[in-house]
């Protein structure tokens, strides 16, 4: 039988302005080298910068939310695995693959955790410290149930696997820790790279509609790169990433150095070039992508506990401490106009990306986890008949929601589809009722 992975995603991966879009494509490989055939579905419409799926193999589909055409297309397609893109669209979703597709097997891909960003976000915005985030939230609670709802989660940090397991007692054997796949560096790579004399300035990078870079965008401005330009006044500060929001571009000064360069259609050539990445990040959750873009492109970053968690083991140190903005600039500066300190750093990025996020670490458990699900599916989900129970009452909530908004839409909008109708309103609420 030939294997079919479908991914439901958020929106269409764009690689090359966001890691959750790199970290897309990285799964999409994994699983199309293992011989399944990959369709990628959305509600989304494929923007600009989208990548290229036909080019990869990959078939695109655009779905519609509330609408049984969705069930037709599922039955059509008869996945072996479904991957929901973010807790998101398992809500939106789920219940209609469990319904349709009761034998594929449900992942959920995490990319971070929503509700631990979130809350860590709040914490900030009322002047609290991070540690202090109340995590037991209406996010946490629907992110949570999307958990147990899977039969698998895609936990990107050991950080969350922590946290997962101690705080909210999700058992271990429906999370698989599957950081950035990545390969290593080789000599001739590292030696390809721009050297310490050939590069200038400082960088950061990321989309900007993501509310950690715009606040880290803001730390810059504001605490840091005053104080950084005073000791380095022929340096400049290289702002890239999409999306930028007005308040973003309005903080361009090319008399201060401070410098809004927009999108960059290659990450990489930029950060190669730049002999230091800036990342104040305050909050946030799962791993920062522009930290392992700067380890592959061998520039030495700084950056707080919270861009560094889940790269670093715990006992290593971490670069500076962000309650205290001068230990940050003092480490720019040494690693600025220090060639010894900045090989230093470089080297232990290098060596980070073999160690801890060489790929093939990862992707053999990876697949013979899913395999023994795959073969015990039924055993899987009854070890952990919690989740089915969920799966039940989110189920029956949701599916009477869409066919009632659906049953609406086809009153107001008259539709020529050729597709068999879900059951009326009064049906609907019939059976409802029934239950």
């Amino acid at each position: 039988m030939a294997k079919k992975l479908l991914i439901i995603g958020h929106t269409f991966p764009e690689p090359n302005t966001t890691a959750a879009g790199s970290r897309m494509l990285q799964l999409i490989r994994l699983f199309q080298e293992d011989g399944y055939a990959v369709t990628f579905a959305s509600t989304a419409s494929q923007g600009e910068n989208s990548a290229d799926l036909k080019s990869l193999g990959i078939t695109s589909e655009t779905i519609q939310l509330n609408n049984s055409s969705f069930d037709e297309f599922l039955l059509k397609l008869n996945p072996t695995i479904v991957l929901f893109d973010r807790f998101i669209t398992e809500e939106q979703f789920g219940w209609s693959v469990s319904e349709t597709c009761p034998k594929a097997v449900k992942i959920l891909d995490t990319e971070d955790l929503h509700f631990l960003r979130k809350a860590r976000e709040t914490a900030i915005k009322k002047d609290k410290p991070v540690e202090q985030a109340n995590l037991f939230t209406e996010t946490a609670k629907r992110e949570l149930a999307s958990m147990w709802r899977c039969d698998l989660s895609l936990i990107i940090s050991e950080t969350e696997m922590t946290l997962l397991q101690k705080t909210f007692s999700i058992p271990k054997d429906i999370l698989f820790y599957l950081p950035f796949l990545l390969s290593p560096i080789s000599e001739e790579e590292s030696q390809n790279l721009p050297v310490f004399e050939e590069r200038e300035h400082f960088i950061t990078i990321g989309n900007l509609l993501h509310a950690p870079n715009v606040d880290s965008v803001k730390i810059l401005k504001k605490e840091i790169w005053p104080q950084l330009k005073v000791k380095l006044p022929k340096a400049e500060l290289h702002i890239f990433g999409a999306y930028a929001p007005q308040q973003i571009k309005e903080l361009h000064n090319g008399k201060e150095g401070f410098l809004i360069k927009g999108w960059a259609a290659d990450g990489h050539d930029v950060m190669q070039q730049a002999r230091i990445c800036l990342a104040p990040i305050r909050f946030g959750a799962g791993l920062k992508g522009k930290l392992f873009d700067a380890m592959q492109c061998g520039t030495p970053f700084v950056t707080t506990k919270i861009g560094a968690e889940g790269i670093y083991n715990f006992s290593e140190k971490i670069n500076n401490d962000e309650a205290n903005w001068s230990d940050f600039i003092n480490t720019a500066i040494t690693l600025y106009t220090d060639e010894k300190a900045w090989l230093e750093n470089q080297n232990q990025g290098f060596e980070t990306l073999v160690n801890r996020f060489d790929k093939t670490l990862f992707i053999k458990p990876f697949l013979e986890r899913i395999e023994t699900i795959k073969s015990n599916l039924l055993q899987h989900r009854n070890k952990h008949f919690f989740g089915q129970i969920l799966q039940h009452h989110t189920a029956q909530s949701t599916k009477f929601m869409a066919k009632w908004i659906e049953e609406k839409n086809r009153k107001t909008k008259p539709q020529t589809s050729l597709l068999v109708p879900r059951p009326r309103v009064a049906e609907a609420l019939a059976e409802a009722q029934a239950l």
